[in-house]
């Protein structure tokens, strides 16, 4: 499973991609807003910081005006990802940048049906929310088996899931459970994977023992 951190800020991104696990990143116009910095001058940044995809977000909301802003984006870095949404003239678009050799992100996916459609356009990734569709009564998850079931039965379709709107590392572990092959989560979550008290406290032990022979390594 690759790992994708959600977030727009730098310095966390650096952070973590230092780490070696980071596989890519994915943004919104949300997130950049957030930072208060110039939007191409981040995600610039960002782009040199990882050398995986890295999903940006066009917002125009017609065929035409996201084909050019596609441009636009792609000219940034090799990396760039464009991050289109899962409507008629979304998939309209993804399918002409798929045609280009663009690589493309069909976001605000909330049923298999829509999924369907990103293979068939030729998406790179899909985006299932599963923490929205938690926050309304449904089952994110669920979701994400269905898609993933429906992907397996058709090996023409290259679209990878790209699981979003993680909210908890249950959601990773649930979706590595399942076989999806990207979880972009933000950076708190990320870090939440390797805590566990139980390591913390044999750590301490360890420590604590090595301690009183009085040696040193190294």
């Amino acid at each position: 499973m690759k790992f994708f951190v959600d977030s727009a800020d730098v310095h966390e991104i650096a952070d973590l991609a230092a780490t070696g696990l980071v596989d890519g990143v994915t943004t919104n116009p949300s997130l950049v807003a957030k930072t208060g910095r110039p939007f191409f001058e981040v995600l610039e940044e960002i782009c040199r910081l990882v050398s995986g995809p890295v999903s940006a977000e066009v917002t125009a909301t017609d065929v035409a005006g996201m084909l050019r802003e596609a441009s636009r984006l792609l000219e940034v870095a090799p990396n760039v990802c464009i991050k289109l949404p899962l409507t008629p003239a979304g998939l309209q678009a993804c399918r002409a940048l798929a045609d280009r050799g663009a690589k493309v992100n069909v976001t605000l996916c909330f049923s298999p049906a829509q999924a369907i459609l990103a293979a068939k356009a030729g998406a790179a990734f899909v985006s299932p929310f599963v923490g929205r569709l938690d926050d309304v009564g449904h089952d994110g998850m669920r979701l994400i088996s269905d898609i993933l079931q429906i992907y397996r039965n058709y090996p023409n379709f290259r679209t990878e899931v790209l699981v979003a709107s993680i909210r908890h590392p249950l959601h990773v572990v649930e979706a590595a459970r399942l076989g999806a092959h990207v979880a972009t989560m933000p950076p708190a979550v990320l870090r939440q994977l390797v805590r566990h008290p139980l390591t913390d406290k044999g750590l301490e032990a360890f420590l604590a023992d090595w301690a009183k022979t009085g040696q040193r390594i190294g």
